[in-house]
């Protein structure tokens, strides 16, 4: 298993690309092909559905960036780690943990949880 902490890179650096093209090619890369994505307020299978999640995302927060927070942390094809979202350069104002089980190296489940979200978001 290729280290936690690359893994939990390389899923934040999805939720950031903003070039369409280039993001469905890292999914691609990163996801398994039947990989499922869901949290509190959104689910989705499949690479197509998982990148029109992060385009949502993207188009509610204009200009914010995903962060990775702490230690990414697991044990066999088990990975948890938590993030911060929030405008570029400045302190997140959302948090959440993310637990993903791996399939070859690659996502195949993500269940996110949200520890923090302002009133206003």
């Amino acid at each position: 298993m290729t280290d936690t902490t690359t893994h939990a890179k390389r899923y934040i650096a999805i939720w950031n690309e903003t070039d369409v093209a280039r993001r469905k090619e890292m999914i691609a890369d990163a996801w398994t092909t039947d990989a499922v994505y869901v949290d509190p307020l959104m689910r989705g299978e499949g690479h197509d559905q998982v990148n029109g999640l992060v385009e949502v995302v993207q188009n509610r927060f204009p200009g914010f960036r995903f962060e990775l927070l702490g230690t990414a942390d697991g044990y066999g094809d088990n990975l948890r780690f938590s993030w911060g979202l929030g405008p570029a350069g400045a302190d997140p104002i959302i948090k959440g943990t993310d637990f993903a089980v791996l399939e070859g190296g690659r996502l195949k489940a993500v269940h996110g949880f949200l520890d923090l979200v302002p009133a206003a978001a």
